[in-house]
């Protein structure tokens, strides 16, 4: 179970970081990556496009990570708040323009020969929309 969680720590010091190849290197070559509200990307290379968008539309650091771990260390979940900054509109949302945000999220992990093999991450989009859009599009 330790393993995991330092596994998971990992990642999340790494995504702080603003390192994918960090990220990549603690997830399996065939990777499950299901996005909120969106499709599943399968593999490094998927996820490593997905990462590239991100780090275009979103500047993003989680904060008050709490890590979990089933006691076979296959499974794990984190609870975190995202800190972010909109830099450029992603399709089909609202107009970025520097916009902060705070939004809770969480991820469900799963780990196999010490890698990540699924990364499954829930938010509320509309809460995050509303925070981004402003007083007027209430």
């Amino acid at each position: 179970m330790q393993d995991t969680k330092d596994l998971i720590r990992r990642y999340y010091d790494a995504f702080n970081a603003g390192d994918t190849g960090g990220m990549l290197a603690l997830l399996s070559d065939d990777v499950r990556h299901d996005v909120n509200q969106g499709g599943i990307r399968t593999g490094k290379p998927a996820f490593a496009e997905f990462c590239a968008h991100m780090s275009r539309c979103y500047r993003e650091r989680l904060t008050d990570i709490a890590i979990m771990a089933s006691d076979d260390g296959t499974r794990a979940a984190a609870e975190f708040t995202v800190n972010g900054e909109y830099l450029a509109t992603d399709e089909g949302l609202p107009e970025a323009n520097g916009q902060t945000y705070t939004l809770p999220a969480g991820t469900f992990f799963e780990v196999a020969d010490g890698l990540i093999r699924r990364v499954t991450t829930y938010y509320n989009l509309g809460d995050w929309t509303r925070q981004v859009a402003g007083p007027e599009a209430a």
